[in-house]
């Protein structure tokens, strides 16, 4: 395909975007948040590991633009939707933006085209939902009309091995001529593709991913509080188990879970299931466990502070780390944001320091935090806080000066592997 349109230029979408047009496709990039544009068009990023020069380079050679008007679908062959699916407030799937997405591409969609579903979302997202809201206003039929495709996004951000271009890319079509020109979109883009039997089995294959993920996050989670209790160092066993060269995958405990994919998914399937009359009692669990992590971990910054004969309330407690995972400027769903909110509902006086993320941005999830503001790297700041609780572990901190400056710290990243605890230090 020569021209395609991709719906949403976030984590998911931009990345692809830039891929498509490096690989010689002329993308158009449609988007409601008009700053995103307009800083798209003058060849800058809002995504800490995506270079505005990248951008730049497709932008100037014509191979890419953005915009807002979703008119523009008429003049392309292919369109692929990555918006977000996250949870409402009772933990329950939230596809709002896929659907509307639909109606503001329906009256504009053309015999022909296909259209690529790439959020990940529960089985029967895509040739149901998507598909009703396309074909009642377009007055088109999907498998006669027009096509339909779901191909779920395997985005790593900040993982410099993960490339978009060489990341095996599973598809799935509503029809099998469907499948066949979802194929036809993706080919110039992506190396290899995964042709499954179905848009829900795409839609599954997805989940299932992350749902392993959780699963045995969970597991490793459950496991540092009971070795911890035994005296042993969780990270001392899963460095120790992993030399095993076969049916062992390593994980690691952490103070929650983050990011779009894994705290959401699971729930996407417990919830879809329940429609066909199935439990699903192990997902569930490890998303107890997982959930009640940031608890078990303000637990142990209670600990420490005790030790220094020092309450909760009224301390100065520091979260380091406020992005989901090191390295990267992506904080949705960070654990971190639990950790603030749970020491300053115990009287912590609570503050953050992150250089991927300077200030908070407003969230539908954390509006309460919008407009605070990383404190600065210095000896004198940091060693004003009672407590530094290590949440994300960027490899741009200097540790050595951290361990210098605090007065105590709490780590659930293994910061400093086999390091004993004392009075100062504390893993969690």
């Amino acid at each position: 395909m020569k021209n395609i349109a991709i719906i949403g230029l976030g984590y998911v979408g931009l990345p692809l975007s830039l891929q498509f047009a490096r690989s010689g496709v002329r993308v158009i990039g449609i988007d409601i948040d008009s700053r995103k544009v307009e800083a798209l068009e003058q060849g800058r990023s809002y995504i800490a590991h995506i270079s505005g020069a990248s951008i730049a380079e497709q932008v100037n050679a014509g191979r890419f633009s953005a915009t807002t008007d979703f008119a523009r679908v008429r003049d392309v062959e292919g369109i692929i939707i990555c918006v977000p699916t996250p949870l409402n407030k009772n933990r329950e799937p939230d596809i709002s933006f896929i659907v509307e997405t639909g109606r503001s591409l329906a009256p504009h969609i053309r015999k022909g085209q296909i259209i690529s579903l790439e959020s990940s979302t529960y089985p029967g997202t895509t040739d149901e939902d998507l598909r009703r809201v396309l074909e009642e206003g377009s007055g088109l039929a999907a498998g006669a009309d027009f096509h339909l495709a779901f191909s779920p996004e395997r985005e790593d951000p900040g993982n410099p091995q993960s490339v978009v271009a060489t990341i095996p890319k599973v598809v799935g079509g509503y029809t099998p001529a469907c499948l066949d020109k979802a194929i036809a979109l993706y080919s110039p883009a992506i190396k290899t593709l995964v042709p499954v039997s179905s848009c829900r089995a795409a839609e599954a294959t997805k989940l299932m991913e992350n749902i392993f993920r959780c699963v045995n996050i969970a597991l490793v989670n459950e496991l540092k509080v009971v070795y911890g209790a035994m005296g042993i160092d969780i990270w001392e066993v899963v460095n120790a188990a992993r030399t095993k060269p076969f049916g062992f995958m390593p994980f690691y405990p952490g103070p929650g879970l983050g990011g779009h994919c894994i705290p959401i998914d699971p729930f996407y399937l417990t919830w879809k299931a329940r429609e066909y009359g199935q439990s699903t009692r192990f997902i569930e669990l490890a998303g107890e466990i997982n959930t009640k992590m940031p608890e078990w971990v303000v637990g142990k910054v209670a600990e420490m502070l005790n030790e220094h004969a020092k309450p909760i309330k009224g301390s100065a407690i520091l979260v380091l780390g406020l992005a989901y995972k090191a390295n990267v400027d992506d904080d949705r769903e960070s654990p971190s944001y639990v950790l603030l909110e749970l020491l300053k509902q115990r009287g912590a006086a609570v503050a953050y320091y992150d250089p991927y993320v300077p200030e908070i941005k407003p969230t539908r999830e954390h509006p309460q935090w919008a407009g605070a503001r990383s404190i600065a790297w210095e000896r004198k700041t940091i060693a004003a806080f009672d407590c530094v609780l290590i949440s994300t572990a960027h490899a741009c901190v200097d540790y050595g000066e951290l361990a210098e400056w605090a007065q105590t710290i709490v780590d659930t990243r293994n910061v400093f592997p086999g390091r004993a605890e004392t009075p100062r230090y504390r893993k969690a």
